[in-house]
């Protein structure tokens, strides 16, 4: 409280039961516009109305500080001391009514509203400090202007605190307004992308019904070679195929067995003798797998390798434990090479007969249809992961624009006596 005045409890006023309207989503800016206009016109016509009924209390205050100035207050008939005490506290309230009892300026604009409520407030700061300072001079010396002072300042402050509830209000409107504002730009951009993905997935359907044409083909391409003769001598063809794995294993075993007998005197021979590029391969692999090396073609070579072994080891230049085991063996090898060497040009000849054949009667066109049908599977995977997403989106853009206008109808009621049902 200063200098005797303070808030007045505000009155309870009793609300008004508002009454129910429907409107469409689309009528929302257009009532939005209407109500922001209302309000800024009571707004601005209720400030000015506080405004003028301020400027003469102004009036007055620099009235009652003309008339305080004139008066002796008596003061010659009171103690010297306190005498002094008493003609400066009156200079001092009549030198704040003169410094800061300000007319008020006129009023058009909202920024002109925002401006006299600074203005009156810091006029009532100052003039209130004063008076507050000098209570005591006033209240015993100057009796007959307190209560008019009382009054006035009263008055002043209620109708400060009018324009200052009255400009909250209008920026609490303003603000309701552009959220309403920025929940409709939301409502039409979630709108947008639900007429979008709508249409993304009618699309992504048309893609689907042409990837199962796609399926259903190549399954019958499919099914219609599989059930040719051709396929069928295929099958057949790669069966025996297969089971001559068995056959060569068997005679790679036999081979494998009897090259195993010389190997270490094979293995020496490699770091003794001085072989071209030709024979150290041959000779590696004769070590390695003697049935890939065991052909027609290369039988002399063989031969010539295992006399020069032979040659090796009755010179010293390769060491065995048993000279004549390891030459026995190599008598051995060499009379087994024909049936070897046949054996193994037997096996490659059949098997590259029966490889020839099955390139005549390989499906070529059998892989192309697998090829394009495991495509058209994962693809029409991907397109249904894809509608479940947009799906999954569109739910949640759609259970998000009922929020949106609920809020909006809260809103619209906070500055409205209407309770507004918003249709979409």
């Amino acid at each position: 409280m200063v200098f005797g005045w303070g808030k007045k409890k505000e009155e309870i006023k009793s609300e008004e039961t508002p009454s129910s309207k429907q409107i469409r989503i689309t009528d929302v800016s257009e009532i939005l516009r209407q109500i922001l206009e209302l309000r800024t016109s009571q707004t601005l016509s209720e400030i000015i109305s506080l405004r003028d009924n301020t400027e003469p209390l102004i009036k007055e205050l620099i009235m009652i500080g003309n008339t305080l100035e004139k008066d002796d207050l008596q003061v010659d008939e009171i103690d010297k001391h306190l005498r002094i005490i008493v003609v400066r506290g009156k200079q001092q309230v009549i030198d704040m009514i003169k410094k800061d009892a300000l007319h008020l300026p006129p009023i058009s604009s909202f920024d002109d509203a925002e401006n006299l409520s600074a203005v009156l407030n810091q006029m009532l700061k100052k003039i209130g400090d004063v008076l507050g300072r000098q209570t005591r001079v006033i209240h015993i010396f100057a009796k007959k202007y307190a209560e008019k002072l009382k009054e006035i300042l009263i008055q002043m402050n209620s109708n400060h605190v009018k324009i200052q509830q009255l400009l909250k209000n209008y920026d609490n409107t303003k603000s309701a307004s552009v959220e309403i504002s920025e929940s409709l730009n939301k409502i039409h951009d979630l709108e947008q992308d639900l007429v979008k993905k709508e249409q993304r997935i009618t699309e992504i359907h048309g893609i689907i019904e042409l990837l199962d044409k796609k399926i259903i083909s190549c399954n019958d391409s499919i099914k219609k070679i599989k059930t040719s003769d051709e396929y069928r001598r295929f099958l057949d063809l790669k069966q025996i195929l297969d089971e001559f794995t068995v056959k060569k294993n068997q005679i790679k075993n036999e081979i494998d067995s009897q090259f195993t007998k010389i190997s270490r005197p094979l293995s020496r021979y490699e770091y003794v003798s001085s072989l071209d590029k030709e024979q150290k391969n041959l000779l590696n692999k004769l070590i390695e797998d003697p049935f890939e090396v065991l052909l027609p073609k290369n039988k002399d070579s063989v031969i010539l390798i295992l006399e020069n072994v032979r040659k090796g080891i009755t010179s010293g230049s390769i060491s065995v434990k048993d000279t004549e085991k390891s030459f026995f063996q190599i008598t051995e090898t060499e009379e087994a090479l024909d049936g070897f060497i046949k054996e193994v040009n037997d096996f490659v000849d059949k098997r590259q007969n029966i490889q020839d054949q099955m390139a005549a009667l390989e499906p070529v066109e059998l892989t192309i249809f697998v090829r394009d049908l495991n495509s058209a599977l994962s693809d029409k995977h991907d397109y249904e992961l894809k509608i479940k997403t947009l799906q999954s989106e569109i739910n949640e853009d759609s259970s998000t624009i009922p929020t949106l206008i609920s809020d909006i109808e809260v809103k619209l009621k906070k500055f409205s006596n209407t309770t507004y049902v918003v249709t979409h």
